[in-house]
């Protein structure tokens, strides 16, 4: 069975909430969903996912503390990861929820596709889920323009372990991907543990643990993958990030020069945007309307009137601002 696959928890529900009718409104109602918690912060997702049949939320704790146990082994081998965190405050493992997105190797799907809470699907997914049939990891996405977010670039290991046609040609965003259940058994894993601990554990880029995880993953195995974003003829290919301002909206989609978007991800923009937003907040972003649409689409009575001029999302402190932060001593 196909599967759309997502993380969440009720930080991030008016995003859940969006992605989830978007799917329902471009895949179809009848298209299962897997939700996997990021943690215990679920109250607000359960009662989301009582009304939606295709829906569930991931229950198996062996699977859960397996990735975490593996993820947490790897991060162990790491020589400055730790350091790293807890320069940013963070006691333990860096955003250690997002590695369940891994539990998508587990099941409950034999074919998956990922997707990020803050995204939106606008089009047919199943070109990807077609790809799996010659390959074992499909995405759509520029991330191979930046490797510096998925490895670290600095280390003189990287090399040593891919080239950089490799680094150029393979690596991918981790926010959205298929692939299929099951390829990575306990002896694969065991390996990758090994050669991280072994020293290959210094090229990974610990500011996007799952994602530098993930690459590491698909390419040290050998895993067969395809990016249609180049492999596409160049007229088909499309834009997917919200960071790109040219997208011109056409009813629920985005066209990117004539070409309908498959999916926009919200990415970069905090959650709490989202929430405030909905709460409403008069608050301006990029495709902020289309966000809204679907977010809304249920029940269009609830969706927050707005007064005055929206403040723009990365607005600019204003200098009363500025003079308090001068006043207020530094702690």
């Amino acid at each position: 069975m196909d599967g759309i696959c997502t993380l969440a928890n009720d930080v991030v529900y008016d995003q859940l909430v969006a992605l989830l009718n978007s799917i329902e409104a471009n895949l179809g109602a009848e298209t299962p969903v897997c939700i996997y918690p990021y943690d215990d912060r679920l109250e607000r997702v359960l009662e989301e996912v009582s009304r939606r049949p295709n829906v569930t939320v991931y229950g198996d704790r062996a699977s859960i503390d397996r990735w975490e146990t593996f993820a947490k082994t790897i991060w162990a081998a790491h020589p400055t990861a730790h350091q790293q965190w807890q320069r940013i405050g963070s006691t333990t493992e860096h955003r250690l929820g997002m590695h369940r997105r891994f539990c998508g190797f587990d099941g409950p799907f034999d074919r998956f596709i990922y997707l990020d809470a803050d995204t939106l699907v606008l089009g047919s997914l199943q070109p990807l889920f077609d790809a799996l049939e010659t390959h074992d990891v499909a995405v759509y996405d520029f991330q191979f323009k930046d490797p510096s977010h998925v490895y670290d670039v600095s280390s003189p290991k990287l090399n040593a372990v891919f080239s950089d046609e490799r680094i150029g040609s393979e690596i991918f965003c981790a926010g959205m991907f298929a692939a299929k259940r099951g390829l990575f058994p306990e002896e694969t894993r065991n390996a990758l543990i090994r050669d991280l601990s072994a020293g290959d554990a210094e090229i990974l880029y610990a500011m996007a643990p799952d994602q530098t995880m993930l690459n590491y993953m698909v390419m040290k195995t050998g895993l067969s993958s395809i990016n249609f974003s180049r492999t596409l003829p160049k007229d088909q290919v499309t834009g997917c990030c919200v960071t790109s301002p040219h997208f011109v909206p056409q009813g629920a989609t985005l066209l990117d020069h004539g070409q309908p978007l498959t999916y926009l991800h919200y990415i970069g923009l905090s959650s709490s945007l989202f929430t405030k937003l909905c709460s409403g907040d008069n608050i301006d972003f990029p495709y902020r309307d289309l966000f809204l649409h679907y977010r809304y689409l249920k029940n269009p009575g609830d969706r927050p009137s707005y007064k005055g001029k929206p403040k723009p999302y990365d607005q600019p402190p204003s200098i009363i601002t500025k003079l308090l932060k001068k006043l207020t001593p530094a702690r």
